[in-house]
């Protein structure tokens, strides 16, 4: 009976060696004495080794990071402080700008004012000598006028003999009161 007349899978007999050992005893003790081998190389021990090195390269990176980390949360706190200073001084210095400046103008006002009153004054300083001046040439033009009429009147109402009756009577006036 074949297997299409049965229905039933054929069997077909295993190799085997001494009638015990069969392909899948091979495979397992091919397995043992490769797992043997490893264990007697100490593979095991090679691969958890170069494992630890790499966990104990990861530590020290993540050590590295966080300094690194560290160094520049220090330093932004740093240039956070040096921003602070910085505006602080400017503002100190604006302040300060702004003081003086209305200082300069206060004192620039005060400055005007008095230079508005010192020039009103040489002003008025100019305005009374030249009237004083005015003043002096209108009196010398009135003295010499004056003096030139009474030399004119003087010349035509007196003559010879009317300065004789004036000699003498000044003559007269003196001797009275010697």
């Amino acid at each position: 009976m074949t297997h299409e007349e049965t229905g039933a899978p054929a069997h077909h007999a295993e190799p085997a060696v001494f009638g015990v050992l069969d392909a899948t005893v091979w495979v397992s003790i091919a397995m043992l004495a490769f797992v043997g081998i490893l264990l007697w190389k100490k593979v095991p021990a090679l691969i958890t080794g170069g494992l630890d090195k790499q966990i104990a390269a990861i530590r020290q990176r993540l050590d590295e990071a966080k300094q690194l980390r560290a160094e520049a949360e220090a330093l932004r706190d740093e240039y956070a402080r040096k921003i602070a200073d910085v505006e602080n001084q400017t503002s100190a210095i604006v302040a300060h700008a702004e003081d003086e400046a209305k200082a300069l103008i206060a004192k620039a006002e005060v400055d005007a004012a008095e230079l508005v009153k010192r020039r009103a004054r040489m002003a008025e300083d100019k305005i009374a000598a030249a009237e004083r001046t005015a003043l002096a040439e209108v009196r010398a033009k009135a003295a010499d006028a004056a003096t030139r009429a009474a030399r004119a009147l003087i010349a035509e109402k007196h003559g010879a003999s009317s300065d004789k009756v004036l000699v003498d009577a000044t003559i007269a006036g003196i001797d009275r009161l010697n």
